[in-house]
């Protein structure tokens, strides 16, 4: 387990990278055979991803959202994502096709992804009494101080730390 960083602090993000939600819906959980191979290739896919860092993760976290599968990733460029997504040596490509084929359309599954460019310039942090977590994870921490210490100082909308009132 991760150690507990007492205090504040803010994820240490010095360059763009990409971060890459990707979760799944059990549409008919009951339709097992259906879902399975969406849900099992996932961890084949996550292995290759956190032992060849040359593909370009730079963190994973796993978790459930509204009760469905969740996978939180943060990639060093949109261009490692994307070869990771289409190169056919490595594990996405061959299950996506599989899913095309056989499910896309059923309704049993359900499959989403987000993909997001974040930066120092409009990415705002803070962790308190926790451990490196998420983007913190990913790029490592500092102390929230170092960067401001008002979340509108931190995310670039003041140059000082006085709060940001927006108009109604």
């Amino acid at each position: 387990m991760a150690k507990v960083q007492p205090g504040r602090y803010t994820a240490a993000l010095d360059d763009d990278i990409v971060l890459f939600l990707i979760g799944m819906r059990f549409n008919r959980p009951w339709k097992v055979w259906q879902w399975w191979s969406v849900f099992t290739a996932m961890p084949r896919m996550l292995r290759q991803l956190t032992t060849v860092p040359e593909i370009g993760l730079l963190h994973v976290q796993n978790g459930m959202l509204s009760g469905q599968p969740l996978v939180v990733c943060y990639f060093r460029s949109p261009e490692h994502l994307y070869r990771f997504a289409k190169d056919p040596e490595l594990t996405h490509l061959e299950p996506w096709r599989r899913f095309n084929r056989k499910i896309r359309d059923s309704g049993d599954v359900g499959i989403w992804h987000e993909t997001y460019r974040i930066g120092p310039a409009t990415t705002e942090t803070v962790y308190g009494n926790m451990p490196p977590w998420l983007l913190g994870a990913a790029v490592g921490t500092e102390l929230a101080g170092k960067r401001g210490n008002s979340a509108e100082k931190r995310a670039g909308l003041t140059e000082t730390d006085e709060p940001v009132v927006a108009p109604y």
